[in-house]
């Protein structure tokens, strides 16, 4: 009888036992095959050694944005309708006076359309007429108009500008040796008024003095130094 009764409690102590150790495996699967798997989210972006989160990635914009309007032509009627605007004639009616003393509109070359620069820095038309002329040479208002500034730049050296009546247009005279005494911003000038003499300030050859000569057509904002240019050669054909 006393064999039985410990046989019988090692049977309850062994089968608690077993109890126990079975409660102490776990029933998911561990964490450690998520990691394998793949299943975890990608980490966020830390910060950078300043501190700062990385910026979001830069997108350019369409090239056609940056893409600047052509001008139209001055005086196609077809691209040009403000040419018959009121106050203001088409400038193919326009006859300007030769801005220079002693020179013939036949001693002249039309310099428009002549490159300028070279590969280094871009090649650019002229746009504008090189009166060649000596040095002290008489220079002119060539039409009617306010002298709306007076100027020296590198390029251009002592420079002036003018507007014509209807403000539509401007004049542009440039490498003066000096300017007329009196001259001064703000003075409304008649054609064939004395302005300035000719001389080759800026980036003219010293050996070559010369008035260059530009017209153009003056935008909305009206700003002396930007428009778009107009051959002034026909202009000052007789």
């Amino acid at each position: 009888m006393r064999v039985i009764l410990s046989f019988v409690i090692g049977v309850l102590v062994g089968a608690g036992g077993l109890f126990a150790w079975l409660h102490q495996i776990p029933t998911e699967p561990a964490k450690s095959a998520d990691i394998r798997t793949g299943s975890l989210p990608a980490p966020a972006p830390g910060p950078t050694l300043d501190g700062k989160l990385p910026p979001a990635p830069h997108v350019m914009p369409d090239l056609t944005e940056l893409d600047l309007p052509l001008r139209p032509a001055v005086g196609d009627a077809a691209t040009d309708p403000g040419a018959n605007a009121a106050g203001a004639p088409a400038l193919s009616e326009t006859k300007l006076a030769m801005p220079v003393e002693g020179i013939d509109i036949a001693q002249v070359s039309d310099t428009f359309d002549q490159a300028r620069g070279n590969a280094r820095n871009g090649e650019r038309r002229h746009e504008a007429l090189d009166i060649m002329a000596p040095r002290g040479a008489k220079v002119f208002a060539a039409a009617d108009g306010k002298l709306v500034k007076l100027f020296t730049s590198k390029p251009g050296g002592l420079t002036l500008y003018q507007f014509d009546p209807s403000e539509k247009y401007a004049y542009y005279y440039a490498h003066l040796d000096r300017y007329a005494d009196g001259v001064q911003e703000g003075q409304m000038l008649h054609k064939g008024d004395l302005i300035g003499y000719v001389g080759s300030t800026g980036n003219a050859d010293a050996k070559a003095p010369h008035l260059h000569f530009a017209v153009f057509e003056l935008t909305p904002e009206k700003q002396w130094w930007q428009g778009t240019p107009v051959d002034p050669y026909p202009l000052l054909k007789p």
